[in-house]
């Protein structure tokens, strides 16, 4: 049984937005980002080609990457 469960949503534009999602393909689990986009002003959301998914193993490598950024990117603002 397929399991999708979205975590968050990140509005990119009225008709466009980042789906963050956990997804099950064939037994695996693993955290989808996708771009969705919609037609009839957000009353349903169609995944495209442009995303990316990542395994579990693979988190913590995602997580530390993220809060490089966040560090990097909050010492501009300070300055």
């Amino acid at each position: 049984m397929s399991e999708n469960k979205i975590i968050s949503t990140i509005e990119r534009s009225s008709t466009e937005q980042l789906q963050i999602a956990i997804k099950e393909y064939k037994g695996k689990r693993y955290l989808d980002l996708r771009i969705f986009y919609t037609t009839d002003n957000g009353g349903s959301w169609l995944p495209t080609k442009k995303g990316v998914t990542i395994s579990p193993d693979q988190l913590l490598v995602l997580k530390d990457a993220v809060d490089l950024a966040i560090n990097e990117l909050d010492s501009c603002v300070n300055e």
